[in-house]
C-alpha cells in the first residue's frame, strides 16, 4: 500500500498527540502517527495527512452520461470516466468490489500515474462533454478530482460525481465551484442497513443531500438499488421517495435500480420487477416526477416524459438516446419546463 509521491491532502486538521482529524467524508477519522484512516488510501505520516491514491489511477475511459446514470444532464453525451482505488464504505455487495475495496482486501494500491493534464486531453479528443469521477467513491480522491475538475471547467468541460453521499459540508464547498452534477446512492432509510451492509450511517447521506439541494447549485439525481428483503417494504420505499420531495424536490429524477447477488452478498436473488414496479409507483404517488427503473432489460423505464401533459421526451434504448423532443429545457407541447442541466 506505498506510493512513491503521496500527495498532500485536503480537508484535515491537527489534533493532540501527533493525531489528524480527517475533515473529507462523515467517518471524519481521527488518524494517529503512520495509520490510515477508514478508507485506507490516506495516511498520517509526520503529522501530516498524505493521499495514497493520487497517482493510482485505475479507469479511465469515455462512457454515455446515462450510465452514471444521469438522465438529466447533458442527456446523449459522453463522458470520461476515471476512478483511483479505494472507498469510504465496505458494501457487501459492492459491484466494483476489485477495485473499491482492493486496499482492505490485500490486494493493494494499483493503479497508473495519469496526469490531470492528460486526463483532460483525453476526453476532448474523445469528445466528451463532462468528466465523470466514478466506479469507486471520488470523495477519497478529492485530490486529484479538484486538480481535474478546475482544469475541465477552464477547457468546456463540466464535471460529475457517481457518490455514496457521505461528503462533508466541508468537501461539498470545496468541490462546489467546479462540481456540476452528481449522481447519489440513496441506499436505503434505515440506520440498520447502512451499519451491517456498508459499514456506515444514514444521517449523514441524507444530510448531504439535502445540503446539496438546498445550499448548492449542483444539480442531483438520485440512486437506489432494491435488495429483496432489505430495502423493499412499502413503508421504506415511501420515507425514501417522500425524502427526496421534501428534501431535495419533486423534479429530481429517481432511480430505481435492479440487484443482482455480487461480491459477498448472495442472501437474495434478483430483485422481481414487480418489485421495482411498485417503487416506481411509490415514488409517483409521492410526488416524484422523473423515475427511471435500470438494470432491466425492457427499455419502457428509461424514457423521459412530461410531467404535466405525458409526452415523450427523452426516448432511450440502454444507455443511447434516440431523439430528444425539448426545446429549450421545456416540453414542445405545453410549454412546461423540464430540469436539468443543459437538456
Amino acid at each position: 500500500m506505498k506510493t512513491q509521491n503521496p500527495t498532500p491532502a485536503v480537508l484535515w486538521q491537527n489534533e493532540k498527540e501527533n493525531t489528524i482529524r480527517c475533515k473529507l467524508c462523515s467517518h471524519r477519522c481521527l488518524i494517529p502517527e503512520d495509520k490510515l484512516g477508514f478508507c485506507s488510501v490516506r495516511k498520517n505520516i509526520n503529522s501530516q495527512l498524505y493521499s495514497l491514491n493520487y497517482d493510482k489511477v485505475c479507469a479511465a475511459n469515455p462512457d454515455p452520461i446515462e450510465k452514471k446514470p444521469l438522465f438529466h444532464f447533458q442527456p446523449g453525451t459522453q463522458s470520461f470516466s476515471i476512478a483511483c482505488i479505494g472507498c469510504n464504505f465496505r458494501c457487501s455487495f459492492c459491484q466494483n468490489w476489485q477495485i473499491s475495496q482492493a486496499p482492505i482486501n490485500g490486494t493493494g494500491i494499483d493503479g497508473q500515474p495519469i496526469s490531470p493534464q492528460q486526463i483532460i486531453k483525453s476526453a476532448l479528443a474523445a469528445n466528451c462533454s463532462s468528466i465523470a469521477y466514478t466506479y469507486t467513491e471520488p470523495t477519497i480522491f478529492m485530490e486529484l478530482c479538484n486538480d481535474c475538475g478546475i482544469l475541465a471547467k477552464e477547457n468546456g468541460l463540466s464535471n460529475v460525481f457517481v457518490s455514496n453521499g457521505y461528503e462533508t459540508k466541508e468537501a461539498v464547498d470545496f468541490a462546489k465551484n467546479w462540481l456540476d452534477g452528481i449522481n447519489i446512492d440513496l441506499k436505503a432509510f434505515t440506520d440498520d442497513y447502512y451499519k451491517k451492509l456498508c459499514k456506515a450511517r444514514l444521517q449523514p447521506v441524507l444530510d448531504t443531500i439535502k445540503y446539496i439541494a438546498q445550499e448548492t447549485n449542483i444539480w442531483m439525481e438520485i440512486t437506489t438499488l432494491i435488495i429483496p428483503g432489505e430495502n423493499d417494504s412499502n413503508d421504506e420505499l415511501k420515507q425514501i421517495a417522500d425524502f427526496i420531495v421534501n428534501s431535495a424536490g419533486p423534479d429530481t429524477p429517481w432511480h430505481i435500480s435492479r440487484f443482482f447477488p455480487q461480491y459477498k452478498y448472495d442472501k437474495a436473488p434478483p430483485t422481481p420487477l414487480k418489485t421495482l414496479e411498485n417503487a416506481a409507483e411509490i415514488g409517483r404517488s409521492a410526488g416524484l416526477r422523473y423515475i427511471y427503473i435500470g438494470n432491466i432489460p425492457s427499455d419502457q423505464y428509461q424514457n423521459t416524459f412530461c410531467y404535466k401533459c405525458g409526452s415523450l421526451l427523452i426516448e432511450r434504448t440502454g444507455y443511447t438516446v434516440l431523439s430528444n423532443n425539448l426545446k429549450n429545457s421545456r416540453c414542445p407541447d405545453c410549454d412546461s419546463h423540464i430540469a436539468g442541466y443543459q437538456l
